[in-house]
């Protein structure tokens, strides 16, 4: 399921990373929990448009909506361990 390509998306999550990354390196910059919480909002509002656009198309289950959540975040936490 994809959505139409959005720079400005892509620009507060370069935003909200470098927010993060600089609170972390210690550089006189404040906000890396604000990085944080904008990089979970534009999250939720991605999800959000992926399953407005499954429920109005008469596509969602909740057996898909949670397989994609699986294949996408087990990877990551097989890294992290």
């Amino acid at each position: 399921m994809s959505l139409k390509y959005r720079a400005d998306i892509d620009g507060l999550r370069a935003i909200a990373v470098l927010m993060v990354v600089f609170f972390h390196a210690k550089l006189p910059v404040q906000g890396g929990f604000v990085g944080v919480d904008v990089f979970f909002v534009i999250s939720g509002f991605l999800i959000t448009c992926i399953l407005d656009k499954e429920i109005r198309e008469s596509r969602f289950s909740y057996t898909s909506f949670y397989l994609r959540r699986i294949k996408r975040l087990i990877p990551a936490l097989f890294l992290c361990l």
